[in-house]
């Protein structure tokens, strides 16, 4: 009897086998394109009854339909069925047939679609209309392989797709939740109480449109009040959305905010059309300024910052034009011309990012129309339709302007950005509003607006954002006109604002600085001023590494009364995950400290506990969360010494429901994009997006929510992790999905047990030689070696599985109920009757009995 190290031998010697008949040129023969193997090399008692049919034709795929991922040079489509024909002039091929619908997803320029040519009546490509182009299969991954010119495919970069492979996702319903529970005891009056509260979205997809409601709930109770509780639940926006890929905007109707860098935001029901800067590849997003000049030859140009190299890209000789810089990249840029001939040149560029310069040669634009809600889903004023641009018209100059026009109330605005390269960028704007009001006649004035942004490379500092604004006291927003006009007051009448950021690294002493200042005037009532510094240093202190100090000062002054604040940290690593720290807070009403431990239990759970002690008396506090596979659960207690104890509860999740599955889950933007991914029914896998790892439900699935819409995220199965019953041969997928979608992806995996196996037809002989076991989801689990020998894996009790040799399925085997305790030391022996035959195993059945001494 063979061991079990035995049976694995054997198993590799068919696989090496067939290795070494593809591989020495001396033991095949090209013969009309197929492969005749040398079976002298195969140690096999029958050498007739061998199937090698799958491994007599490189690449060869029997026509049918199959389930592969598309894998498009280097980048990868989702999961779907491909069809494999035979060619019209050769009936024993085979060959693969890209459907229209699967070229659509290529991602080929729209001015060559004109070109290709059809086949198989216009449903399948013909790969010779575009030169170059190849095409493979592979069922052992089931994967399909394109390889298709750069040259005739849309722009596409590492993290991102061209619209053509954008996924909609799937239809399905959704509920996200936001709840918190609290409880409080009075300790000097006596008394408790407890709040329940929570908010969400639920919604529905279905094609591209995404349909959402956002609602809230509020239950309080007070004992020994002598009122009931107060219970509120409120539909508070009703909305759909939808993406517009062929004008790289969003399209929303129902309830809204109107989104502006001009105008005040109101509240409104009507519908709004706006340019999504997430649409567009990252380094077309926002503002960048272009890189242009001349080269001299064919040149490389090398753009980097402080050393490090940002960009990089080959140019032909003459005028060259760099566009796609990243927006998230400021600062002063060292331009690099390295010609062919060996000459070098060099030259400095600065940037700028404030929100009113665009790109040159770009139209940003936002368009809305409706009328103002109040809070109740009331109508409130005239219709109204509001309109503004952005417009890059050259390297540095940017022209931007709106309008928003409704009855009584008309406002305009134009302004003009420029970018000052070595002196930053600068912006200016004017908008004029004209209102007349019943009471009080017209009322007309204008505000003025100023930005300023700059990076102060030479000096490790930043000005994040500089701002000045006036406005006359007869200017208004629209939402004021609304409340003089229905309410009859207007409360704060903005004068004059002032704002500051600014930053600075002083790098020798290991220092970060940030000053925020913000100082604003009314016409009718007193001046309000913010004043924020923040500090922070981290540094080594003898045998303690990483100590983090900070310091955050503050000054509010509202209705001439000034607010002053003071927040001083330090923390000490301790251990090998935890961190000792010490703060204090000192403000008008007291002055505490405290003394707290955090450290994490492991990737899901950690807490956080603290003493602290101030003239309202001795507090203690606890703070745990987990990161749950179906929600994120906090919960935390407090007390202070005479004066109260309380405990809380809050949990964050979702619930996402489709025709391929559902699941519970975390969240993390309430009703935003998601991604259902499904291990084929196979539970407790563990399953990743970027953030940590959840595990499948019950029915095999999972759903991650940290995924970026319009980026291609990529999903995988932990192989660490793996249950040792549990192999998985597509661990890895990827999506890019538009925003809101609720995306599918499947993984292929294989559970159940492994163990050698010996099969045997009704007249007791054995299958061919290289014929291949197959289960119920089509995916092979194992291959017959001599004497009908098979190692196989996905053992489930009363499995069937079939074999497959000439092509087809031509018997299959039913697993024992239950599984024989042995069968790990001894061969499984399993009749493999005619497919669809009735053959159910008993328990007392000896069908699959241990087949000792084979």
């Amino acid at each position: 009897m063979l061991s079990p190290a035995g049976k694995l031998f054997r198993l590799q010697t068919l696989r090496l086998c067939v290795a070494l008949a593809f591989g020495s040129p001396v033991t095949w023969l090209f013969a009309a394109e197929e492969i005749q193997f040398n079976t002298d090399v195969l140690d096999v008692n029958d050498r007739q009854n061998i199937d090698l049919s799958q491994f007599t034709r490189s690449g060869y795929i029997m026509p049918g339909n199959y389930t592969m991922a598309v894998h498009v040079n280097k980048n990868d489509l989702p999961e779907q069925p491909i069809v494999f024909v035979a060619p019209e002039n050769n009936a024993k091929g085979s060959e693969v047939c890209l459907s229209p619908a699967l070229v659509k997803q290529l991602g080929v320029k729209e001015k060559l679609e004109s070109t290709l040519r059809w086949t198989h009546g216009g449903q399948c490509l013909d790969l010779r209309s575009l030169a170059g182009m190849e095409a493979r299969g592979d069922l052992g991954s089931s994967s399909l392989y394109l390889n298709i010119p750069q040259a005739y495919l849309e722009y596409s970069s590492e993290n991102w797709d061209p619209p053509s492979r954008w996924d909609d996702g799937i239809p399905g319903l959704l509920l996200d939740y936001n709840l918190n529970a609290q409880t409080q005891k009075n300790l000097k009056a006596g008394g408790n109480g407890y709040s329940l509260s929570g908010n969400g979205t639920a919604g529905g997809n279905l094609g591209a449109w995404r349909l959402r409601a956002d609602w809230q709930a509020s239950v309080n109770h007070q004992t020994g009040s002598g009122k009931a509780s107060d219970k509120q639940f409120d539909w508070s926006r009703y909305y759909a959305y939808r993406a517009i890929p062929a004008l790289r905007s969003r399209l929303t109707m129902g309830e809204d905010y109107l989104n502006s860098d001009l105008f005040d935001s109101l509240r409104f029901t009507g519908a709004s059309l706006r340019s999504d800067d997430n649409m567009l590849p990252p380094n077309l997003r926002g503002y960048a300024p272009e890189i242009s000049g001349v080269a001299k030859t064919n040149a490389k140009v090398v753009v980097s910052q402080q050393g490090r190299v940002l960009y990089e890209t080959q140019v032909a000789a003459g005028p060259f034009l760099i566009q796609d810089i990243n927006d998230a990249v400021s600062g002063e840029l060292d331009v690099r011309v390295e010609e062919q001939d060996g000459s070098v040149q060099q030259f400095k560029m600065n940037t700028a990012s404030i929100p009113y310069l665009t790109r040159p040669g770009r139209v940003r634009y936002k368009l809305a129309a409706g009328k103002p809600t109040e809070w109740g889903h009331h109508l409130r004023g005239p219709l109204f339709g509001t309109g503004e641009f952005s417009w890059g018209i050259s390297n540095g100059w940017s022209l931007y302007g709106g309008a928003i026009g409704g009855g009584d109330y008309n406002a305009l605005s134009l302004g003009l950005g420029r970018d000052l390269m070595l002196l930053g960028a600068l912006s200016f704007d004017v908008t004029q509003s004209r209102a007349r009001l019943p009471q009080e006649g017209v009322k007309s004035g204008g505000s003025y607006r100023l930005s300023y942004s700059k990076n102060f490379d030479e000096y490790d500092s930043q000005v994040t954002f500089a701002g000045y604004r006036f406005s006359q006291e007869d200017f208004m927003s629209m939402g004021e006109y609304l409340d003089v006009r229905y309410q009859g007051d207007r409360n704060g009448k903005s004068k004059e604002m002032y704002t500051l950021s600014f930053n600075k690294q002083f790098r020798d002493l290991g220092l970060s600085a940030y000053l925020n200042y913000s100082h604003q005037t009314y016409w009718d009532r007193a001046a309000n001023d913010r004043y924020n510094l923040m500090l922070s240093r981290y540094f080594d202190l003898g045998e303690f590494k990483n100590l983090s100090l900070s310091l955050s000062a503050y000054r509010n002054r509202y209705n001439a009364r000034n607010d002053d604040g003071m927040y001083l940290s330090l923390s000490v690593p301790w251990g090998s995950s935890g961190t000792i720290s010490y703060n204090t807070t000192i403000d008008r009403n007291d002055n505490t400290h405290r003394v707290g431990y955090y450290d994490r239990v492991n990737e899901h759970d950690n807490y956080q506990l603290s003493a602290g002690a101030g003239r309202s008396g001795a507090t203690l506090s606890g703070y745990y969360s987990h990161e749950g596979d179906m929600a994120q659960v906090n919960a935390n207690a407090s007390y202070q010494a005479g004066r109260y104890s309380a405990v809380g509860l809050a949990a964050q999740g979702g619930m996402t429901i489709t025709a391929e599955g559902a699941a519970l889950h975390r969240i993390a933007t309430p009703g935003g994009t998601r991604l259902l991914l499904d291990t084929d029914g196979v539970p407790d896998v563990p399953v990743r997006g970027y953030g940590s790892t959840v595990a499948t439900n019950r029915f095999g699935q999972a759903v991650v929510t940290d995924v970026n819409s319009y980026y291609r995220n990529k999903a995988s199965i932990d192989l660490n992790a793996l249950g040792d019953k549990v192999e998985a041969t597509r661990s890895v997928v990827q999506a890019t999905l538009t925003e809101g979608a609720i995306g599918y992806r499947r993984f292929a995996v294989i559970a159940g047990e492994k163990a050698m196996a010996i099969i045997k037809l009704a007249d007791g002989s054995e299958p061919p030689f290289g014929a291949t076991v197959m289960n119920a989801r089509q995916q092979e689990t194992g291959i017959v070696n001599d004497g009908g020998s098979v190692y196989l894996s996905g053992i489930n009790p009363g499995e069937a599985m079939t074999v497959h040799w000439n092509g087809a399925a031509q018997c299959e085997v039913h697993l024992p109920m239950p599984l024989p305790a042995d069968m790990l030391m001894n061969n499984l022996l399993l009749p493999c009757r005619p497919v669809g035959a009735q053959d159910t195993p008993r328990p007392d059945d000896q069908t699959g009995a241990a087949a000792h001494g084979h």
